[in-house]
């Protein structure tokens, strides 16, 4: 069995409040790149829930904050659709993620 490690550094400034985040993944070749926001969720077996970590540097902008939700969105609805196979359930998060759009005043 092969193992591979993704993995994330973050510097906080001293209220403890990300200033800078970069991640790696070498296997994919990215080493040391830098990112503004992460959202990071895991699977609980025991628990039955999703744990989370959301993260983002204090120069986040709320617009760039709202593309990237909208974008998030999409790939759910793509990774749903990958999972259960489930296409009427994927067309609503993506008919979803538009609404979101026109709402957060991305589009339109």
């Amino acid at each position: 069995m092969r193992t591979t490690n993704i993995s994330i550094d973050i510097e906080l400034d001293e209220n403890h409040v990300p200033e800078k985040m970069t991640w790696n993944a070498p296997d994919g070749g990215i080493s040391h790149e830098e990112t503004k926001a992460m959202l990071l969720s895991v699977w609980d077996e025991k628990s039955k829930e999703a744990l989370r970590i959301d993260l983002w540097t204090k120069d986040m902008t709320q617009d760039d904050m709202k593309r990237f939700f909208h974008q998030i969105l999409i790939s759910m609805s793509s990774s749903y659709q990958r999972a259960t196979d489930e296409e009427e359930v994927a067309q609503k998060i993506a008919a979803f993620a538009e609404e979101f759009a026109y709402a957060a005043k991305i589009k339109g």
